[in-house]
């Protein structure tokens, strides 16, 4: 029984092996330098989205007035 289970774990060793080899090579051709320019694009469309939203934001009534109150009272404040 002991020569068995040695056996099964002699095999289970080679296999554990031979997908580490072959996530080695899949992981070496597969490497990238950089992003494409279709990535590239899709990253600046998602950057100018996102500071058209900020802008929005920042420049609503409710914000600007918040803004401008804590610009007062941080320079109101007395040292």
């Amino acid at each position: 029984m002991y020569k068995a289970v040695q056996g099964v774990r002699a095999a289970a060793v080679r296999v554990v092996r031979a997908v580490r080899v072959r996530a080695r090579l899949g992981a070496v051709a597969r490497r990238d330098a950089g992003m494409a320019t279709a990535e590239y694009a899709m990253g600046l469309v998602a950057a100018v989205a996102f500071a058209v939203v900020l802008y929005k934001v920042v420049t609503s009534g409710a914000v600007s007035t918040e803004l401008q109150d804590i610009v007062k009272r941080a320079l109101d404040a007395k040292v």
